[in-house]
């Protein structure tokens, strides 16, 4: 019994980690920016990519998943400067660009690395219970979502910073008018989501296969953990999260993969249709 009971907290924790490290780069730009990033699947791609290849290179594969998500972050940023900085308050404008770029990206490596590149496997390890062996790695992706989650609340909450990002993204002309470099702010807080973004591709890079179109696979489920969060990322992300990684869990081990991902998705419709402002809207007017 108990091993059952354990293989569904398993099978828990590994859809709520893809979850919340899939989404948490998108809540920042999309809930906060309210830029409609089309592109980040890219930055998760950047950062499996760039930790393949230095692994390939001989770097110790920690060491290669920083430097994947610091890849990211400064391209992020970079893209943030370029493309993205003259599209706040115009959603559908920042939605074709950031779709434009995706396309271009994805095009270009699969001009330049092709249809797949070698992978590194996943890290060994796993561990026993009862008549089921679970990978240790899964475990560590879960304690990497927490994490994430943490690092989100305190540099958004607890830090000077976070006090100037939150209220750029309020009303970013009183921000300025009070000395904050609204600039600055918009660049850095995109460049998180951008690193963010591409921890997540670092982290699951020793696990699937890569490809231009691998960012494909983490999109839908970044938005819709962010549609359902609602605007306030630091509220609603990971109730988000838990919601739907029980719904697909459970209709997993009823159904299967397929029936599981239909479910999450009607799920979602739900949810939206019930509360339009997502959870954090409805937690906001619970505590007023």
């Amino acid at each position: 019994m108990f091993a059952e009971v354990f293989s569904f907290a398993y099978q828990f924790a590994d859809v709520f980690a893809f979850l919340i490290l899939a989404a948490a780069g998108l809540a920042i730009v999309f809930g906060m920016m309210g830029v409609i990033n089309m592109a980040h699947g890219e930055f998760i791609m950047c950062g499996a990519y760039v930790t393949v290849g230095l692994v390939h290179a001989g770097f110790p594969l920690p060491l290669a998943q920083a430097c994947g998500t610091v890849a990211a972050g400064l391209i992020g940023v970079a893209v943030e400067w370029t493309i993205v900085r003259k599209l706040y308050k115009r959603p559908l404008d920042s939605l074709l660009a950031t779709w434009g770029l995706s396309l271009i990206v994805t095009q270009g490596m699969l001009l330049v690395f092709g249809s797949s590149l070698a992978g590194i496997g996943t890290p060994e390890g796993s561990f026993t219970i009862g008549a089921y062996t679970f990978s240790t790695y899964r475990m560590v992706l879960f304690a990497c979502a927490v994490a994430v989650l943490g690092f989100i609340y305190v540099i958004f909450m607890r830090t000077r910073f976070g006090v100037h990002a939150r209220a750029t993204m309020q009303n970013a002309s009183i921000a300025q008018a009070t000395g904050v470099k609204v600039g600055n702010i918009y660049a850095l807080s995109f460049g998180i989501g951008a690193a963010l973004a591409g921890f997540c591709g670092a982290m699951y890079a020793p696990t699937m296969t890569l490809m231009p179109t691998m960012g494909a696979s983490f999109l839908v489920e970044s938005f819709v953990t962010v549609v359902v969060g609602g605007a306030n990322v630091l509220l609603g992300t990971a109730p988000a999260g838990i919601l739907l990684a029980v719904v697909r869990t459970g209709l997993n081990g009823w159904g299967g993969q397929i029936i599981g991902q239909i479910g999450m998705l009607l799920a979602v419709i739900v949810v939206i249709r019930i509360l339009p402002e997502g959870l954090s809207g409805w937690f906001g007017r619970r505590t007023r």
